[in-house]
């Protein structure tokens, strides 16, 4: 989403990651740049004038608007970046740059063993190139990651013994332990990087979660532990992942984008009587512990299908009784002290009236904790639509009202209001691309980073103090 604000409202910017672009009287753009927090990076160029090099306030000085695009990750922002160097040529990053050329990624592709290295000037025809791009760390961090997915070779001339990075798990060192089956991974490999640059990374993602399945049916789960790894690495770095074009046609695509998510989630859960007629605000729920000890509650807060970190809580769980909605029940393989924890979480949130109601509640996991959440909405007389988002399957587990069971006045229009061992639920499974479905996994683990930086901060000081 590209935003527009004068030079005077620059403490206004969003401290979200993104790029941002300062333009001149004549709506030139004169500098690109990308930042993790938009406010803080653009702040820094007007609090303290003093402190900025001679070039920096003259760019400064000539500064009229400013426009920024907030964008998903880390290598989206990189692009974005390096898409705008090359549609604008903005002459302040040439200048503050020194004369020095910016780096590009060079890939040798045509190779036997292909190399990937970073280079300044772009001279071999055979090779492909992406960039240039202006911030060095950023593009050796970006790659660093994607090694730790695809590894590769790093230096145009390798010795002719295994490397270091080979005992490290990141170079095959190909031209050494060659073989058929080890050429023929290693191409996969520079081809899976080449197509992660070109923004196709969700159908490497998709090829991978198959690999996965088809090792893990075959008993193969070491195999499958390894596939895994790349897919949590992959994700980090480009999920969800948006070219720079699509930024650059559309100034509105993280919006467009939000609301297609909102709406279609909106959809889903209608067609199970949920009645819901907006998402403007959605809260999510995760529990944290080590066996039981130093136990951690998160709230977390969407706003418009943006996370709101000014309104997230956290809760130092006290201990109490498993919820009675428990007994007798079989829930599948959560423990009964995790369901215990959900219930106290919920009453202590619902004891304060003045935090806004959400539209949605989400709370991570199946269906016993999705039945605790119920209790406590049933105990405090609170009418919110619930769901539960189940780890194993990412199984949406919504629950329903059983056709032979007639609603009260009261519970008319509240469809999760129902009584105890009458509830039943529906377990839905929506595809892995659907959007509704990235919402929901999007909120459910920004409430699981946030549970656990919390619970990692109470088993340190009790690690300190013991």
């Amino acid at each position: 989403m590209e935003l527009v604000y004068s030079v005077s409202q620059y403490s206004s910017l969003p401290s979200k990651a993104g790029v941002y672009k300062f333009l001149d009287g004549n709506g030139n753009v004169i500098y690109a740049g990308k930042a993790n927090d938009l406010k803080s990076r653009v702040c820094s160029y007007f609090i303290n004038k003093t402190t900025l090099g001679e070039k920096t306030r003259v760019l400064v000085e000539n500064i009229r608007k400013i426009n920024i695009t907030i964008v998903e990750s880390e290598l989206e922002a990189l692009l974005l970046e390096a898409f705008y160097i090359k549609k604008y040529k903005p002459k302040y990053n040439i200048r503050l740059a020194d004369n020095k050329s910016y780096i590009s990624i060079k890939i040798t592709s045509k190779d036997v063993y292909p190399n990937i290295t970073l280079v300044r000037q772009e001279k071999d025809p055979r090779a492909i190139y992406f960039g240039p791009y202006p911030n060095t760390s950023s593009v050796k961090l970006v790659l660093k990651t994607i090694r730790q997915v695809f590894p590769y070779v790093s230096v145009r001339n390798h010795p002719k013994k295994p490397c270091l990075y080979h005992h490290l798990g990141l170079c095959p060192c190909p031209g050494i332990y060659d073989s058929k089956q080890a050429s023929i991974i290693y191409k996969q490999n520079i081809r899976s990087i080449i197509r992660i640059l070109k923004g196709q990374s969700r159908k490497i993602m998709k090829e991978l979660e198959i690999e996965r399945e088809t090792l893990s049916k075959n008993e193969l789960f070491e195999e499958a532990l390894i596939i895994q790894k790349k897919i949590d690495a992959l994700s980090f770095i480009t999920t969800p992942f948006h070219r720079p074009l699509e930024y650059d046609l559309n100034p509105n695509l993280r919006t467009d984008i939000r609301e297609k998510e909102m709406q279609e989630l909106i959809q889903t859960l209608n067609k199970y009587g949920m009645n819901l007629e907006s998402l403007s605000r959605i809260e999510c729920y995760d529990i944290s512990n080590l066996q039981g000890t130093n136990a951690t509650g998160s709230m977390v807060v969407f706003l418009g299908g943006e996370k709101e970190g000014s309104q997230y809580r956290r809760f130092k769980i006290r201990g109490g009784k498993p919820a009675s909605v428990l007994k007798g029940q079989d829930y599948g393989e959560a423990k009964p002290n995790d369901f215990a924890m959900m219930s106290e979480v919920l009453k202590r949130r619902f004891k304060h009236t003045e935090w806004d109601a959400p539209n949605l509640i989400i709370v991570d996991g199946g269906k016993g904790q999705v039945s605790c959440a119920l209790e406590v909405l049933k105990d405090n007389a609170v009418s919110i639509p619930l769901i539960g988002l189940a780890k194993r399957e990412e199984t949406i587990v919504i629950p329903i009202t059983p056709p032979n069971l007639p609603l009260s006045g009261e519970e008319q229009g509240f469809l999760p209001q129902i009584r105890g061992s009458q509830r039943e639920f529906e377990e839905v499974l929506l595809p892995r691309n659907s959007p509704s479905l990235n919402l929901i996994m999007r909120i459910r683990d920004e409430a699981h980073r946030f549970a656990i930086n919390y619970h990692k901060n109470l088993r340190s000081k009790s690690a300190i103090f013991c």
